[in-house]
Formats: C-alpha cells, sequence, structure tokens
C-alpha cells in the first residue's frame, strides 16, 4: 500500500500545481527509478483528472557516461526528438530521485556549460511558458545531503509539501503588494550592503504552481541597477558542485569581482558562460518558516523563510526580466541573525522576521 503522504503530494501536483484538465498531455519524467512510487501516483492522477499521461525514467548513471564519453559534437548536438516532444506536451512532471547528488563533481565544468546552451532553447523557449512542476522524492542519497535519515527526510519533505498552498498565496499578496509599491530594494547583513533596482518589476508570488515545495516571493532586478557587495553565508550548489565562502561585487548590475573559499574557478566559469551570466536574473524573499533548516538543496532552501535568494543568470520574462543567460544560479543570503532588507529606505524584515 502506497504511503498516504505520497498520494496526496500526487494530488497536490496533479491537481493544484498543473491543473490537469481533460485531453490534456502530461509529461512525467524522474531522475532515477527510485522515484517510483510518486510517479506511479501522479500517473493515477492523471488518468483520473482526464489527462493522457506518460513518463521518462532516466538512469542516474547516463549523466556521467554522456559527459565522461561524448564528443564535442555529441555535446554540441541538438536534441530534436526533445523539442518535438516540448512543442507537444501541455504539462510537465519533474521528480528528482537521486541516489548521489555529488555524482557530476568532477566533471569539467566547461562541458556542462556548453550542454547547458545547446538546450537552452528547449527549456526557455518552450517548457517555461507552459504548465510545469519540479519536486523531490525521498531517498537515501537527498537525505544523507541534508544529514538526515530517510525517515527524517521524508517527515522535512512532506510536512513544507502537502499544505494548503490556497493559504500560503493569501500570506505572500502582502509582501508582492509592498514591492510593487517600491523602486529600490537595500540588503544589509554580514558583509552585505547591495542596492537594486525594482521599479517598473512586479513581484511574483510562488504557492505551489512551479516548485514543490514551494513559499517565495521574487521579481527581476533592474539588470543594470545593482550595486555593492555580498557575502553568501551558505554553500551555493549547482550541476553538482559545491562553492562555499562566495563573495560578489557589482559594479552597474555585473559581478566585476568574484571570490570563493572553495571551487572557485567553478564559480568564475560558470560567470564566463556568456554575456548575461554576471549579471542578476531574480531576487526572491523566502516566506517558508516551516523550513528552516539547510539541506543543500535549492529547492528547499530558497524558501527559508528570513532569507533572500540572488540569481546569477537568467531572468524572468513574467517579472519583467531582459537578461539572457545559459545559466540560473541561485545563491541564497541568511537574513535571520542581524541582516535586514530595506523597500525605499523603509525596513520591512530585521533579523529574518517581517515587519509589514
Amino acid at each position: 500500500m502506497a504511503d498516504p503522504r505520497v498520494k496526496k503530494l500526487a494530488s497536490i501536483l496533479v491537481n493544484h500545481s498543473i491543473s490537469v484538465k481533460k485531453g490534456d498531455t502530461v509529461m512525467i519524467s524522474a531522475s532515477s527509478e527510485l522515484a517510483k512510487p510518486l510517479v506511479l501516483e501522479v500517473y493515477r492522477e492523471v488518468l483520473e483528472a482526464g489527462g493522457n499521461p506518460f513518463t521518462s525514467i532516466a538512469f542516474e548513471e547516463t549523466t556521467n557516461l554522456f559527459f565522461d564519453y561524448a564528443s564535442k559534437d555529441q555535446i554540441r548536438n541538438f536534441p530534436k526528438v526533445r523539442m518535438f516532444e516540448a512543442k507537444n506536451i501541455d504539462c510537465f512532471v519533474t521528480i528528482r530521485a537521486s541516489a548521489n547528488k555529488k555524482a557530476l563533481s568532477n566533471v569539467d565544468s566547461s562541458k556542462i556549460a556548453e550542454r547547458s546552451k545547446v538546450i537552452k532553447p528547449i527549456s526557455e523557449e518552450i517548457v517555461n511558458r507552459k504548465r510545469w512542476i519540479l519536486t523531490n522524492f525521498p531517498t537515501n542519497g537527498l537525505a544523507q545531503e541534508a544529514d538526515m535519515s530517510l525517515a527524517e527526510y521524508e517527515d522535512f519533505l512532506y510536512n513544507a509539501t502537502n499544505i494548503d498552498w490556497n493559504k500560503v498565496k493569501q500570506k505572500e499578496m502582502k509582501l508582492k503588494a509592498a514591492l510593487d509599491k517600491a523602486s529600490e530594494v537595500r540588503i544589509v547583513g554580514k558583509d552585505t550592503d547591495l542596492k537594486l533596482s525594482i521599479k517598473g518589476r512586479k513581484a511574483i508570488p510562488c504557492y505551489g504552481v512551479r516548485n514543490m515545495p514551494d513559499g517565495e516571493v521574487f521579481l527581476s532586478p533592474v539588470e543594470d541597477s545593482v550595486e555593492g557587495y555580498v557575502y553568501y553565508e551558505m554553500p551555493a550548489i549547482y550541476q553538482g558542485r559545491e562553492v562555499t565562502g562566495i563573495r560578489l561585487k557589482f559594479s552597474k548590475g555585473k559581478v566585476v569581482e568574484a571570490r570563493a573559499d572553495k571551487n572557485q574557478d567553478f564559480l568564475i566559469a560558470m560567470l564566463d558562460t556568456d554575456k548575461g551570466a554576471r549579471f542578476l536574473g531574480e531576487l526572491g524573499v523566502g516566506v517558508n518558516y516551516g523550513i528552516q533548516k539547510f539541506t543543500k538543496d535549492i529547492l528547499f532552501d530558497e524558501k527559508i523563510g528570513g532569507t533572500v535568494h540572488l540569481a546569477v543568470g537568467r531572468s524572468y520574462e513574467q517579472a519583467g526580466g531582459k537578461n539572457a543567460s545559459a545559466i540560473h544560479w541561485d545563491m541564497i543570503k541568511d537574513l535571520r541573525q542581524g541582516g535586514a532588507l530595506y523597500l525605499d529606505g523603509k525596513a520591512v524584515q530585521k533579523d529574518g522576521k517581517f515587519l509589514i
């Protein structure tokens, strides 16, 4: 018998997150066979909603094989079949079920960056314009990365996902209203004093229709407006690489100095992916106070109540963003101890607690 929490999550994904309608074609993809329990429940929910489901289950090892053995021509090969699928699918459910989150740690970062450029038209121009949802399924690999037992991680995950997302929406609308009225954001914290313009940009509340779990309000800052410096207490993880002690300095919107205590070369390589990689594509404010523990998983970590995240790279068109890049890398700034968030000079959050 399936875990009732899995059934509830599947129902939320299908009926709330992507709102499957009769006749919808739904792709259910999983990063490994470990996601089978959730894949099956989502499949059933899609059928009950009148949709037409099909699955794409990967083996985690194939990614390593690709980057170890693919030639330059193969890395640059555009996957026409995937493009055809993306164009003809109405909704996407993507389930991550990693056995080993460090699987790509030793892969040449330049190969990863090159492949990201190749598949960018599929993810950015097709999939992002449709209904999609990303979630995790509990595995030992994810639990170990979060320093939890599997049972602890299951509780952690379902407590963050299986909630009333309509109530979350109501709370987020207050923050959206404040951001929409503001012209400038200032972020202050440990080794951090950053100003950026949000004039003319509209904040987007997130309540479970893209990511699960959710719980953030984000926008895309004015591209050339960012000035100052920021230090990230929490590790930033991208393409399986963990970068710690990141310090960035911005001038006229661009990262002009970048340092890290660990994996600095990888940080620089990603920032040099393309012209847009050194500009901010997103400012997000975490409002999910049910998530307090850093787990090295941005799906959860960027939602931590009392934090903000700043993403270098691709911005969001729906938020007024104009920055184009093959990367979008979220980095989390903790404001819970001595930090503050200001809108047009007025404090709206101190020590991670909202004042509005």
